[in-house]
């Protein structure tokens, strides 16, 4: 009976415990549940920053890299400084070049108001002249035709004297032998010898009327041709007058064209400035240095990476939630987040949630349109940035794992 006794004892004895540890185990779920609910959590995630990739904008050989890993630079500062020779060669090549486009085109636009000029008054001048050489022209013709009528006068004249001194002659040849016969006077005789001489004169001055006559017509046809010579380099030096407009047309696009050579230039020499400005390197932000590739001497290429700079000023976390913890989760809502390499917690707010999950940003997206379909949660990335003033000694580094706890209440 005592044995039965001491048995129920100790039965009784275990289901107390039991029910004491199963009490304490409903109360510290009961504490957890309070304190985790309206609460969303995940261990995927981490820090994140602005990370800057600095490449070279420009070849050559490296002459001095000013910085080395973790080192802190402000903005502005120089991280490596290459060869500049070749490139100022190439600058003090695009100023020649400048100024002598420049040269060419002051050229050009004073010969535009000279064109100009020479078109207004081209035109009027060469029809002045071509009226003139028509007149030359014209007087010559008039000339030619007086000196021809004057040939006929002097060869009418000097056929009249020949007819006449003819007469004469024979009159004297007739009286010769009347006068030695005696049957007319001696006087009779020399008159009509002194009428022959006389005839034979006028005969010889109308031959050189007639000589002087043709001497004229040969002048005036000299100088038509001349004035028709003239007339014929008026008329081309007013067909190239009538083209002047075409011609000024051909002068401003001449002067168009080498201003557009000095813009050229001119682009030319800023390019050749900014390459030359690009064997510097500058910080473009205040950070700390990492993945340095680079050494002094060596020779690189546009585009090739030289280094990272970490701006730890500007960091956050990029948590990826499962989909089935944004139902309450929203835009400002505040948070904690335990940094592990710290241990320590850290005060911040949801900041941006991502447009699509992760899975479709990623290289190969999944296919669920060929029927092999397992649902699968998804991860939507979730930005939540910290309370400013918390990490003054900048600890906090891109991808140390964080745990991110909203309160979604």
């Amino acid at each position: 009976m005592a044995e039965e006794n001491v048995a129920g004892s100790s039965g009784t004895g275990r289901w107390r415990i039991i029910a004491l540890v199963a009490v304490v185990v409903l109360v510290v779920a009961g504490i957890v549940w309070w304190r985790t609910r309206g609460r969303e959590s995940t261990d995927d995630a981490q820090v994140d920053a602005h990370i800057t990739q600095i490449a070279a904008r420009v070849s050559g050989s490296i002459l001095k890299v000013a910085v080395d890993n973790n080192d802190a630079v402000e903005s502005g500062a120089v991280l490596v400084q290459m060869d500049p020779r070749d490139y100022q060669v190439a600058v003090d090549r695009a100023r020649a070049e400048l100024a002598d486009a420049q040269a060419n085109a002051m050229a050009a636009r004073t010969a535009v108001p000279i064109a100009q000029v020479e078109t207004r008054s081209g035109v009027s001048t060469a029809s002045g002249g071509v009226v003139e050489a028509e007149a030359a022209v014209s007087g010559a013709d008039q000339q030619i035709e007086a000196a021809r009528a004057n040939l006929v006068s002097a060869q009418a004249r000097q056929r009249e004297k020949e007819a006449t001194a003819t007469k004469a002659a024979r009159d004297v040849e007739r009286f010769r032998g009347l006068v030695q016969k005696d049957e007319i006077s001696q006087q009779q005789f020399d008159a009509a010898v002194a009428a022959a001489d006389a005839a034979r004169a006028s005969t010889d001055a109308a031959k050189s009327d007639v000589t002087a006559a043709q001497s004229a017509i040969n002048v005036a046809e000299q100088r038509a041709r001349q004035a028709r010579g003239a007339a014929n380099q008026a008329h081309a030096s007013l067909a190239n007058a009538r083209t002047a407009p075409q011609q000024l047309q051909v002068t401003q696009a001449k002067a168009s064209a080498a201003e557009a050579r000095v813009q050229q230039a001119q682009a030319a020499l800023a390019q050749a400035e900014l390459n030359l400005q690009y064997t510097t390197v500058r910080a473009p932000t205040a950070g700390i240095v990492s993945r340095k590739t680079i050494e002094a001497g060596q020779v690189i290429q546009a585009g090739q990476p030289l280094l990272a700079l970490v701006d730890l000023e500007d960091v956050w976390v990029s948590a990826n939630f499962k989909e089935t913890q944004l139902k309450n989760m929203r835009v400002g809502q505040p948070a904690t987040v335990a940094v592990d390499a710290l241990g320590k917690e850290f005060k911040a707010h949801v900041d941006s949630i991502a447009a699509a999950t992760g899975a479709k940003f990623s290289l190969l997206p999944p296919e669920n349109s060929t029927g092999n379909y397992v649902k699968v949660v998804q991860r939507v990335p979730v930005k939540i940035v910290f309370e400013k003033g918390q990490d003054p000694d900048h600890r906090l580094r891109p991808g140390m794992s964080v745990t991110p706890t909203v309160n979604v209440r």
